[in-house]
């Protein structure tokens, strides 16, 4: 326990385990220790014994284990990361809930709908909650960006747009999982773009219908390499949506335009407070920028300050952020931009159900990787 002040509950420390330790572990690694305290890695698992002995050592894991099953046992963490690639996340965070361990997801939280939709049974059997990484959320900027919106000095939003411009060369996918229907879900959509447009549904809130293309300009993946979307939200605002692999110069762009203000964000991985650019409509100038300004504006982005938020929603016995339903929220938007992709019409938020084609997969039953095979450029260009 570490003492609070006067009046104020005491916070807990966390076991934490590390489930796969590829690259992004370290990431998670390396932030755990960056919370002062609030949390301990008690155990990390991997099938490869030489890659889990590295990583142990390097960080000071205790517990190392070849199985999930095996970690569950003999470790009881209160929080399992799960870094896994995207294919094992749904089974691997059901084994977690059920064994009453809270879950911390990489994304995608599942490779659709359905297999995330399994989420709500597994919570309630072991008292647990799930959680996805979706970092872009925790900044002190997107707080202020979030409470702004709407309100009196910055006005409804209006029209927005939201880009993941991202280069990846085709050895990329020289990993065996990349690059497929069956391992990822998809291409830029699920694995790269979703967490801009994640942030982009927190700050505008519900969306409502979109309209989108999906296609293979050049990666020879079984996936899309390029797509982009029109999305219209429930409180009238319109945004684009752009996820590409295809862009030498990368940059993570959002841009909202209110009724008296435009916030804009330009950064690639991750932000700090300066990535973030405040304007004023004429005439609202001053009432916009004393407004930012007196949001509380320290902390970037990043995967501590998630990690912090779940510890104080732990401590203080609420839902954890980014839990199941937001997370949901911003999955069936995916599902949404490949279903209106593949069939040439729009969607509806809600529609995508038991029974939909695309509910059970980005791949609409095959229809997505027929509709690429008709149309990719890709297929047709040279080795």
């Amino acid at each position: 326990m570490f003492d609070c002040k006067d009046g104020e509950s005491k916070m807990r420390s966390y076991k934490v385990a590390i489930v796969g330790t590829g690259g992004i572990a370290a990431v998670h690694a390396s932030n755990v220790e960056r919370t002062g305290g609030r949390a301990e890695l008690v155990a990390a698992c991997d099938v490869d014994a030489a890659r889990l002995e590295a990583f142990s050592d390097e960080h000071s894991i205790p517990g190392r284990f070849h199985s999930l099953t095996e970690l569950l046992a003999q470790t009881k963490p209160d929080i399992v990361h799960l870094c896994t690639p995207p294919m094992m996340h749904i089974d691997q965070a059901i084994q977690c809930l059920e064994a009453g361990v809270h879950v911390l997801s990489e994304k995608p939280p599942a490779l659709s709908l359905a297999d995330f939709d399994r989420l709500n049974s597994a919570e309630i059997a072991g008292g647990a909650q799930f959680s996805c990484v979706f970092q872009h959320r925790f900044g002190d900027a997107a707080a202020a960006a979030k409470n702004l919106i709407g309100e009196a000095d910055f006005g409804r939003p209006l029209v927005a747009r939201c880009d993941t411009l991202w280069y990846r060369p085709d050895s990329y996918w020289d990993l065996p999982w990349r690059g497929s229907w069956n391992a990822e879900g998809g291409g830029p959509t699920m694995g790269h773009g979703i967490h801009q447009f994640d942030l982009l549904l927190h700050l505008l809130g519900p969306w409502q219908e979109v309209t989108a293309i999906a296609t293979r300009q050049a990666r020879k993946t079984s996936t899309e390499d390029l797509s982009a979307a029109l999305v219209r939200f429930e409180n009238g605002a319109v945004a684009t949506v752009l996820n590409s692999l295809l862009s030498p110069r990368e940059t993570s762009d959002i841009r909202i335009d209110t009724e008296f203000a435009t916030i804009e964000l330009s950064h690639l991985y991750g932000y700090s407070i300066q990535d973030w650019t405040i304007t004023g409509a004429p005439g609202h100038e001053d009432p916009v920028r004393d407004a930012w300004e007196s949001q509380p504006l320290e902390q970037g982005s990043g995967h501590s300050a998630q990690f912090l938020a779940m510890y104080d929603a732990l401590d203080a016995g609420l839902p954890l952020p980014a839990g199941r339903d937001s997370a949901r929220q911003t999955l069936e938007l995916a599902a949404a931009i490949y279903a209106s992709a593949f069939t040439g019409r729009a969607v509806q938020r809600g529609e995508i159900v038991p029974g939909h084609a695309f509910y059970g997969g980005m791949d609409g039953d095959g229809l997505g990787t027929r509709v690429l095979e008709s149309t990719s450029l890709a297929s047709t260009s040279p080795a």
